[in-house]
C-alpha cells in the first residue's frame, strides 16, 4: 500500500515538478574530494566491527541476571565490575578512539563536506530521495561523488548526534563518572543517560540494518566496491560487476562473526587480567 500510494503521489503534476526541482542531491562546495581513500574503508570496516561488539555486549550487560566473572583494576581494588561491563567498556574506548581519528581525518581530508549538510537545500532533496526510495524508484546516485541528501543527513546524525550522545551517556553511566560530585550529578542526572543510552544504541541496530539493506538493494558490488575497496568511477555503473569489494567485505564479516562467538568468558578473562584481576564473584 505504502509503494501504491507514493507511486500515485509522485505522479501528481505539482510532485514531478519537485522531484525535477530536486531530484534527491545538490552540488557539493567547490574543492569537495571524490572517491574513497584507503584510510576511510579501514575504518569504515574498524567502526562497523566495534560497534557490533558495543551491541552485543551493551546487550548482555542490560539482560544479564548473575554475572559469572567479575573484574577488579589494579589500581582501585574497592571497584568490581562484571566482566561483561568491563567488555562493553573497553569496546567503547576502542570506539571512541576511532572515532576521534576519524573525525580528525574527515576535517583535514575535506571529506567533511560529503556528510556535512551545507545548503538548505538539503531538506527538499531529502524529501525526495525518501519518496524515490518508498516509490521503489532508487534515486540515482553515486556514492563515489556524492551522497543523496537523505543519507547525508543519515550520516551527519549518526557521526556527530548519535555517536557523541552514547559516549556522553555511556561515560555518565560509567565508573569513570565521579561518584562524589554532588552538583555535577544532580545537573545531569544518571537517569537522564539511562533514559538516553539504549535508544541510542536501538538507533544504530536500525541504522545498520537500513542501511545494509540499502546497500544490497542499490547496486551491491559498486557499493561495496566503494565501502571497502577503494574503487570507484565518476561513471555510476562502472564496476558494477567487479567482486573485489565484496570478497573484503565478505571476509570482514567473517571477522565480525568469529568475534561475535568468541566474546566469552573464556577468552575475555585472560585479556581482562592484563589490566586487573578477574575472579568468580
Amino acid at each position: 500500500m505504502v509503494v501504491l500510494f507514493t507511486r500515485w503521489l509522485v505522479s501528481v503534476p505539482f510532485m514531478r515538478d519537485f522531484l525535477a526541482t530536486y531530484p534527491g542531491e545538490y552540488e557539493l562546495p567547490e574543492g569537495a574530494p571524490i572517491g574513497f581513500p584507503a584510510w576511510l574503508n579501514w575504518q569504515h570496516f574498524l567502526n562497523v566491527f566495534l560497534l557490533v561488539l558495543i551491541i552485543r555486549s551493551g546487550l548482555e550487560v542490560r539482560f544479564q541476571k548473575r554475572p559469572n566473572a567479575f573484574w577488579t583494576p589494579r589500581w582501585n581494588k574497592e571497584r568490581k565490575i562484571s566482566l561483561a561491563v568491563w567488555f562493553h567498556q573497553s569496546i567503547d574506548v576502542l570506539w571512541l578512539v576511532n572515532g576521534v581519528i576519524f573525525v580528525f581525518l574527515l576535517f583535514v581530508s575535506g571529506q567533511w563536506m560529503r556528510i556535512v549538510p551545507t545548503s538548505w537545500e538539503v531538506f527538499p532533496n531529502a524529501l525526495s530521495a525518501v519518496l524515490q526510495y518508498l516509490s521503489l524508484d532508487w534515486p540515482i546516485e553515486n556514492g563515489w561523488v556524492n551522497y543523496n541528501s537523505i543519507q547525508q543527513l543519515t550520516y551527519f546524525l549518526v557521526v556527530f548526534v548519535a555517536s557523541p550522545l552514547a559516549a556522553a551517556t555511556g561515560v555518565r553511566m560509567s565508573g569513570i563518572w565521579p561518584t562524589n560530585a554532588q552538583r555535577l550529578n544532580v545537573l545531569y542526572p544518571i537517569e537522564w543517560a539511562r533514559a538516553v543510552h539504549f535508544p541510542t544504541m536501538v538507533f544504530f541496530v536500525l541504522f545498520i540494518a537500513v542501511h545494509v539493506t540499502l546497500v544490497i538493494a542499490t547496486g551491491a558490488l559498486r557499493n561495496l566496491n566503494h565501502m571497502y575497496a577503494a574503487q570507484g568511477s565518476t561513471d555510476p555503473l562502472a564496476l558494477a560487476e567487479n567482486w573485489t569489494g565484496f570478497w573484503i567485505f565478505s571476509a570482514s564479516l567473517l571477522l565480525i562473526v568469529a568475534a561475535w562467538v568468541a566474546a566469552r568468558p573464556l577468552l575475555l578473562a585472560p585479556i581482562a587480567r592484563l589490566f586487573g584481576s578477574v575472579s568468580s564473584r
